[in-house]
């Protein structure tokens, strides 16, 4: 089993909602649009690191296969899209549960590569371990101390 990794989120309580998240010496900075009422867009939102893990682990992937098949490649991009849509085949669309969750991902390469290996890397982007971990059942277990 590979070790846990922690990450600390912290809101202080003279803070909206504007959060400091810590993984290692790593420190980063989360907070609501200021669209949403006590929000000061003072960083992404949580979705937004929720698409820029995806999309970094997606590249990182990628690349990594690329480079073992000594495929030239130049630079790559991803555009990440999050939106609710109403499950095509829901009875109750009403009901906000019926909503489900859309990522879309466009994968953007350069390089000299034939349409083969372009449709491969497309093909290997879906197999990161984000983009694993997401599309598998997972189990959240939450508790509570008080300090």
């Amino acid at each position: 089993m590979s070790e846990k990794k922690i990450v600390h989120v912290h809101l202080p309580k003279d803070e909206t909602y504007k959060t400091t998240l810590s993984a290692g010496k790593h420190e980063l900075i989360a907070d609501e649009p200021e669209t949403v009422k006590g929000g000061t867009d003072g960083g992404p939102d949580p979705y937004d690191y929720l698409l820029m893990g995806l999309g970094s682990c997606t590249l990182m992937t990628v690349k990594m296969y690329a480079e073992r098949k000594g495929w030239e490649l130049d630079d790559m991009y991803l555009e990440l899209r999050h939106n609710k849509r109403h499950a095509d085949d829901c009875r109750e669309c009403d009901d906000p549960k019926s909503k489900i969750d859309h990522i879309e991902k466009e994968l953007i390469v350069k390089g000299d590569l034939t349409q083969e290996q372009l449709d491969k890397l497309l093909e290997i982007s879906k197999k990161c371990p984000v983009h694993r971990t997401l599309m598998s059942d997972i189990t959240i277990e939450s508790s509570l101390s008080t300090s």
